[in-house]
């Protein structure tokens, strides 16, 4: 089985548009990264589709546009970012192989920084929307969650800064990825502890319920 071949069958476009930093909600959805997309507009599943451009295709088409690299080396790229097996024509051996690709280039690096960026905080906006609804008083003299005061004082900025990253110049989206590198990555890492802590609170309150006594 050639490269093309064995990618084909092993990696769907989801999987490799969320290898490669995109977002993709429950419904296989994502912001398309081929036009200026604004709302989630492509379904990404074996294959993808974009209802707005119209862009289309398997996943090998999908990372040759992606970082704008022939089709070979884009499914060269899956096979070693997948470990994917295949047989090499030279070698008349079949056994898995990585090949060598060229270095990432300085376009690719900013592209793939930008779409990181972005999902973190898409993530976080969404976060600040949950924590703004279902931590809201609920009685005038009810204390302020801080979770929801967070929300209150952070939701317009995260989604200017998302609006930046969608419409915005190169050198104003170039400046925001600098500026803001260091605290994407520490919301990214508090996001992460958030959840843990939420999951292993979500078990601990399951074990008490099935521990307590029956009345």
């Amino acid at each position: 089985m050639n490269v093309f071949e064995a990618v084909k069958q092993s990696v769907t476009t989801r999987q490799a548009a969320e290898r490669y930093g995109i977002h993709v909600n429950r419904n296989g959805m994502c912001v398309c990264p081929f036009h200026n997309d604004k709302n989630p507009s492509m379904k990404v599943d074996r294959r993808f589709y974009c209802f707005g451009c119209g862009a289309t295709g398997d996943v090998i088409d999908f990372v040759s546009r992606l970082y704008g690299i022939g089709s070979k080396e884009a499914a060269l790229m899956l096979a070693q970012d997948f470990s994917i097996p295949y047989e090499d024509r030279k070698n008349t051996r079949k056994q898995p192989i990585r090949p060598r690709l060229r270095r990432e280039s300085e376009e690719q690096k900013f592209k793939r920084m930008e779409r990181h960026c972005f999902r973190v905080l898409s993530d976080y906006y969404h976060l600040l929307r949950r924590w703004k609804e279902e931590h809201a008083p609920r009685q005038p003299d009810e204390a302020w969650n801080p979770r929801f005061v967070e929300a209150l004082q952070n939701m317009s900025r995260v989604e200017y800064l998302m609006d930046v990253l969608l419409s915005g110049e190169l050198p104003e989206r170039a400046a925001l990825i600098t500026g803001h590198g260091k605290e994407v990555r520490n919301l990214e890492r508090r996001m992460a502890e958030l959840t843990a802590a939420d999951t292993a609170g979500t078990k601990e309150h399951g074990r008490k319920h099935w521990a307590a006594p029956e009345r």
